[in-house]
């Protein structure tokens, strides 16, 4: 039976770090690119994995040697401003990197871990059977009945929230399921639209006075390292661009997943992207997972994990990279800084777990 951690690492955006609240990392900063190579559409071979460990992620000789030797290393790395919390960790891993790929994508596994209250793969096209648990809890809904623009406890578009409140018969007693079937009905059409339109449909949180656009918090996000349109440019591309310009090695899922947050639960829709490389390159996958939409919490979410296949022959294995990074509430302030404190920690302990105990999952088969 495969331990807590494993379960969690197959979707580590839906459990990342949440400020006091802690659960696992928080998501990944693509600071990773940096030295590892020099322009063209296609990656090299043989990244130069040390110098890209010393002179972008800014790890000692010890640590670099820790990596390579098989155990995890994680580091905070500097965020631009209080809100944005970055992480990088790696581990090298004795297995095929097609076993991780295998790992990330397992949700029966993912639905073991307790934090998991529900989690649900979208068809190919998406449809409403695939929002089948998908919801809000009554207090929730209760929230939402009194929201307004600049002051509601739920992540939601002005123009959603004006239009939900008058659809709703609040006096009969299915009001809760009417919610729940209109909120079904919004993420569907927001998805499809998505799916259709790309990051400008993603819209504007306006539940605090200052509005949230998505777009732009994600494009942020992707911007901290400036150097992966030089490795993977066609990616890089897709990622802002979508669904403009999809390489022929990229594969889109989608996913949604309730997760249990300490005070609140909490409703994410995840799009996953992932790169194939080709046997003779040094990426054998990066896998982007976008924040889409979460009820509570992250303005913006993105994921990045790299499969860098190792460069001894006789020693075959792989390198695993996570690059995490966010964009949450609540973490400005004197209060917010003890939080973040606190969550930073937690988050560096929880995936430094993770990278080892992927590692020992793998490597025991």
């Amino acid at each position: 039976m495969r331990i807590a951690g494993i379960r969690k690492m197959a979707l580590l955006p839906a459990i990342a770090a949440v400020a006091a609240l802690i659960a696992a990392a928080a998501i990944w900063a693509p600071a990773f690119a940096k030295a590892m190579a020099r322009g063209g559409a296609r990656p090299q071979a043989r990244p130069d994995l040390p110098t890209f460990f010393k002179n972008t992620v800014g790890l000692t000789a010890a640590q670099i040697s820790s990596i390579q030797s098989g155990k995890a290393v994680v580091k905070v790395m500097q965020s631009r401003t209080p809100e944005e919390i970055f992480l990088f960790g790696a581990v090298f891993i004795q297995a095929a990197p097609e076993s991780f790929l295998k790992l990330s994508r397992d949700l029966n596994e993912a639905r073991k871990a307790p934090e998991i209250l529900a989690i649900e793969s979208f068809h190919n096209p998406p449809q409403l059977s695939d929002l089948r648990g998908f919801g809000l809890d009554p207090g929730e809904i209760q929230d939402l009945k009194n929201c307004k623009p600049g002051d509601c406890e739920i992540q939601i578009p002005a123009d959603s929230m004006v239009a939900l409140q008058h659809s709703i018969n609040w006096s009969a007693p299915n009001a809760n399921e009417q919610v729940n079937q209109l909120v079904r009905n919004s993420v569907l059409g927001h998805l499809l639209a998505y799916q259709r339109g790309g990051d400008p449909i993603l819209g504007t949180y306006n539940d605090k006075p200052v509005p949230t656009e998505v777009s732009k918090e994600f494009e942020r996000l992707l911007s901290f390292s400036k150097e992966l349109p030089e490795y993977l440019p066609e990616f890089y591309r897709y990622l802002l661009d979508y669904p403009k310009g999809k390489p022929a090695n990229v594969e889109d899922r989608f996913y949604w997943a309730k997760v249990k947050f300490g005070l609140k639960p909490t409703l994410r829709v995840v799009q996953v992207v992932t790169f194939s490389g080709d046997a003779s390159d040094g990426i054998a996958y990066a896998i982007a997972e976008k924040q889409l939409y979460s009820s509570h919490y992250f303005k913006a979410a993105l994921d990045l994990k790299f499969c860098i296949r190792g460069e001894d022959p006789k020693r075959p294995g792989f390198y695993l990279m996570m690059a995490m990074g966010s964009s949450q509430e609540g973490l400005t302030g004197l209060t917010g800084w003890i939080v973040r404190r606190v969550a930073v920690s937690r988050s560096v302990t929880s995936l430094r777990e993770q990278l080892g105990e992927v590692k020992a999952e793998l490597e025991k088969k």
